[in-house]
């Protein structure tokens, strides 16, 4: 059975791994996993540009993580996503 996960930009339901995951710690340090494994609180983002132009603009990841996310982790975001579909 697929474990289905939410896009915080477009809201919709897929297979965990289709999407990207984006942890915060206890330390409230906020990174990418690429394992799906890292402790921590979870979100998810279609690997698409639509669904990261729309969390950029909406500044998703501070609203599911409860803080201010700083510029520089969208940025790496964006570069996961946008350097994924150039390989």
């Amino acid at each position: 059975m697929e474990k289905l996960r939410m896009c915080i930009a477009c809201r919709e339901m897929q297979d965990k791994r289709t999407l990207l995951r984006v942890v915060k710690d206890k330390e409230n340090n906020i990174s990418i996993d690429d394992t799906g494994k890292k402790n921590g609180r979870g979100a998810y983002i279609c690997k698409n540009e639509v669904c990261l132009k729309k969390c950029i603009k909406q500044k998703s990841f501070n609203k599911a993580f409860k803080t201010n996310v700083s510029d520089d982790v969208y940025k790496s975001i964006e570069e996961a996503i946008v350097g994924q579909r150039k390989n």
